[in-house]
């Protein structure tokens, strides 16, 4: 990313600020996505702060589910460590798929040939008329 992209643009990930912020962090991993992991100082309530830089576009539900956990304090430790290991039948995450091809449209959607299942008896259409 230029210099100029990266000093402006926050939706395409860390601005130079939050570079320069995290000096004195300290890494605590990185996602399969690519996301990097950073913890350091203490908020209001004296937790630990905890940051994720996206790599690539600013889209929360880019975090897997492990790194969610520690992100909000629900695990004390990484993910790597604090959680079992992955099992064989769990998917992987997904980000959210609105907006792409792979959305989730159901039977009567125009996207999917705009025909519903007809009504059963016990609607009835209102009209001016009736």
């Amino acid at each position: 990313m230029g210099f100029l992209a990266s000093t402006f643009t926050w939706w395409n990930g860390a601005t130079l600020g939050t570079k320069f912020g995290l000096r004195g962090k300290a890494k605590m991993g990185e996602d399969a996505a690519g996301n990097l992991y950073y913890e350091g100082g203490k908020d209001t309530n004296g937790n630990p702060r905890r940051w994720v830089i996206y790599s690539g576009s600013n889209d929360a539900s880019r975090v897997p589910p492990p790194w969610f956990s520690w992100l909000h304090h629900q695990v004390d430790d990484v993910p790597d460590r604090a959680l079992p290991p992955v099992r064989s039948w769990q998917k992987p995450a997904l980000a959210n798929q609105t907006g792409t091809a792979l959305a989730y449209r159901p039977a009567g959607a125009l996207e999917k040939g705009g025909t519903r299942a007809a009504a059963t008896g016990d609607y009835e259409a209102w009209t001016p008329e009736g």
